[in-house]
């Protein structure tokens, strides 16, 4: 039986750009609770990223409730709680939408639209590897990005190789 997925298909999951990028100007934001509102044009000079995009991204997370904005002058975003209540997951969420490694473990999923659905071995994995992830990301807010950018690798350890017994080399590198 041919599945359709050519042989050169690669796999990845990645972060995309409007999450990094919304979450990049989010700290920026949380760095700045509570000193006004900060311009798009200081977090593109800070952040090196482009204004155009960040002002679609603005925009969305002004909709999604997250920020609001002041016009003039002295205008810009601020967010609308403090950084300590807002997580990563609802910021990824507002700019990108759910989380979900494959389409059938997504909450809008329709049951039934995967001739596999009952015969899925991975489908597991990937509930486990969603949840995991949903996890580490509505555990983390903003406050805790700005107050400790290490924070991201205690709540996500690398695993412990069997062949090794011990951490991967990608640790030793990243505390070298």
């Amino acid at each position: 039986m041919t599945v359709g997925i050519p042989a050169t298909a690669s796999f990845s999951m990645r972060v995309s750009s409007k999450a990094h990028y919304g979450l990049r100007m989010m700290t920026e934001f949380a760095r700045a609770y509570g000193s006004g509102p900060m311009s798009l044009a200081e977090v593109s000079r800070i952040e090196h990223l482009p204004l155009s995009y960040l002002e679609q991204l603005a925009a969305q997370l002004r909709r999604g409730g997250l920020v609001e904005s002041t016009r003039g002058v002295h205008g810009g975003y601020r967010l609308t709680r403090h950084p300590a209540l807002i997580s990563v997951l609802e910021v990824v969420e507002v700019v990108e939408g759910e989380v979900s490694p494959v389409e059938c473990v997504a909450h809008d999923y329709v049951p039934g639209s995967c001739i596999r659905e009952g015969d899925c071995a991975s489908q597991p994995l990937w509930r486990r590897l969603k949840a995991s992830i949903d996890a580490v990301l509505s555990q983390t807010t903003l406050a805790e990005l700005v107050a400790d950018h290490a924070l991201v690798s205690s709540f996500a350890p690398l695993p412990v190789l069997p062949d090794r017994g011990r951490r991967g080399a990608v640790q030793e590198v990243a505390h070298a």
